[in-house]
């Protein structure tokens, strides 16, 4: 079942993160080759802005991820509901409140960011101007765009979120074509494209949210100090990242100048663009890895994190490794979209080659570093991001570049994630006393994480005869604890009549890869029932509320099991009912 889940939402992670890319990388070919070289200098002196929303977008992303992964995982339904509320009104006001910043000072801005002072003889600096103006519209959008995602896919939209990211992507190239070749509206109407395609994306997603059925509520009064506070501290890792590569970038550049010129970093720019396209596919993985992880930690579920662990590590690997190929494959073709000179094509072609080594590493490490945020190692991910973005790679290119030229500088992608790599499997053995490549060890939990082994027991159920089954070791499970025979009968019960229950009204006839999966835990003195399945969505708590009756066989099942129970606590996450019940 977590393999499915997780193969489910890293298609449309991977969309979405590949949207926002191919966006800006459309936006820059329009500008290129249609709007001329003012126009695409215009645009790379923008662009610090737009980085700068898109990373308050991604830090909220990555703390909602954390935070209402850990309030869904136990079932805390106003945390969960604090969480979206902090941020919707975080993302709405900082948003709004920089969009109107940005417009009123957009001269003083525009100057600041390198276009120089307003006159005839500067076409750029107007050129900047308008493409801020049309641009920052749409910054509402982008970031309640970005904060969305999440949201749909613990909700289990994934359907309605791929629709999103898809009608992003069409509308931004088709509102591109229509400025340019209809509309004339030169840098400004590139700016409004943008943001048109984002608000078309936004009504899609957020027609989930007035829905009677969605899982989130807004609720102004559990907006807090110290929930907001929570969002911003699990997501300052992503800020890390994004201030780091600025650094990388600028390091980079003054390195790459010294021992190949001009060319050089004309080469890195491309490298750079491409490389963002590849990065989308680990990036994908690590997102899908920080939100199961930090659900599956919270709910103490040591065997699913085990199994997300394995997952992520095949996944990153795989997609990974065939896009290396692909890239060494397709390099002049790519290459060739960019420049025409053809000694800096093969210069680009030859780096990009170098480069395209170190996207497998990079995956692995960039999905452990998101895993790790997930199961609160906050500080080891902080020292990951750092490792990995900046100190690494940029000592990896001051040493090489002395060694082999440009190529020591192509190479010094690799060095630095293997160095990244190496420093993580240092800390991971030293703090688990077990220098092994398994997923028990990589998973880095604490010694007293969840239940011990011999207080547990597992089972998955496809049929009415495996129901059958898992009742009975549910009871011979009981009884091994000291159990009485009522009180094991008790629990056996309850577990035969929910899953019952749910094969034969939420299994769907046409469907093959339906299962339940049971966990029966001892705990603090408790016994704990705890069913997880793919089925119809269904809420047996509300739905006796909602069914009430004086007939006693009305329902009998449920109401017996609930009339059995100290609490019972449902949620659905990710698309999956989740069903807690405490005897």
């Amino acid at each position: 079942m977590i393999r499915k889940i997780f193969r489910q939402m890293l298609v449309t992670q991977i969309l979405s993160a590949m949207t926002v890319m191919l966006c800006m990388l459309v936006d820059s070919m329009m500008i290129g080759r249609f709007l001329g070289v003012d126009s695409m200098t215009a645009y790379g002196l923008a662009n610090p802005v737009l980085l700068v929303f898109a990373a308050y977008g991604a830090m909220l992303s990555a703390g909602i991820q954390v935070m209402c992964g850990k309030t869904m995982g136990v079932g805390d339904r106003e945390g969960t509901d604090a969480c979206f509320s902090a941020a919707a009104v975080l993302a709405l006001t900082v948003s709004v409140a920089g969009m109107a910043l940005i417009l009123l000072l957009v001269k003083p801005v525009c100057t600041l960011l390198g276009a120089g002072r307003p006159g005839p003889d500067n076409p750029v600096f107007f050129l900047t101007r308008d493409y801020l103006k049309g641009f920052i519209v749409g910054a509402p959008a982008f970031i309640v765009a970005q904060i969305m995602v999440p949201f749909l896919q613990i909700s289990g939209n994934r359907l309605r979120l791929a629709l999103a990211v898809v009608l992003m992507t069409v509308s931004d190239i088709a509102f591109d074509l229509l400025n340019v070749f209809v509309f004339h509206g030169g840098m400004l109407g590139m700016g409004l494209a943008s943001s048109c395609s984002y608000y078309l994306a936004l009504i899609v997603g957020l027609a989930y949210f007035f829905k009677k059925d969605c899982l989130f509520r807004l609720k102004l009064k559990a907006v807090t100090k110290r929930v907001c506070a929570e969002l911003f501290r699990y997501g300052v890792p992503t800020v890390i990242n994004s201030l780091a590569m600025v650094v990388l970038v600028f390091a980079l550049n003054k390195i790459l100048l010294g021992v190949g010129g001009n060319k050089a970093v004309a080469a890195y720019s491309v490298i750079s663009t491409v490389g963002n396209i590849c990065y989308c596919f680990g990036s994908g993985v690590a997102q899908v890895s920080l939100l199961l992880a930090a659900i599956f930690y919270s709910d103490e579920d040591r065997t699913a994190i085990y199994t997300l662990v394995r997952t992520q590590t095949f996944y990153a690997a795989i997609l990974d490794a065939a896009l290396v190929v692909l890239v060494l494959l397709l390099a002049p073709v790519l290459v060739g979209l960019f420049l025409e000179d053809p000694t800096a094509r093969a210069m680009t072609v030859h780096g990009l080659r170098l480069f395209s080594f170190s996207l497998l590493p990079c995956s692995l490490n960039t999905t452990f570093k998101n895993y790790y945020q997930g199961v609160d190692r906050v500080r080891f991910t902080k020292a990951i991001s750092l490792l990995q973005n900046v100190t690494f790679p940029v000592l990896a290119a001051f040493l090489l570049s002395r060694l082999m030229g440009i190529n020591g500088v192509w190479l010094s992608f690799l060095g630095g994630e293997l160095l990244t790599m190496a420093f993580i499997c240092t800390v991971v053995w030293k703090k688990s006393n077990k220098p092994a490549f398994t997923a028990e060890t990589f998973a880095l939990l604490p010694r007293l994480f969840g239940v011990k082994p011999g207080d547990m027991i597992e089972m998955t159920v496809r049929t009415p005869q495996e129901a059958e089954e898992a009742s009975v070791q549910a009871a011979a499970f009981c009884k091994a604890h000291g159990e009485s025979p009522r009180n094991s009968m008790l629990l056996s019960l309850c577990v035969e009549e929910m899953v019952n229950n749910i094969v034969a009204h939420g299994f769907k006839a046409n469907r093959t890869d339906q299962c339940v999966d049971i966990r029966i835990l001892f705990k603090d003195g408790q016994r704990i029932i705890r069913i997880r399945d793919n089925c119809v969505n269904f809420d047996p708590v509300e739905y006796l509320k909602l069914h009430e009756s004086d007939d006693p066989s009305a329902h009998i099942g449920i109401r017996m099991v609930m009339k059995m129970v100290k609490s019972a606590n449902y949620v659905n996450s990710l698309g999956l009912n989740n069903l807690t019940l405490v005897l």
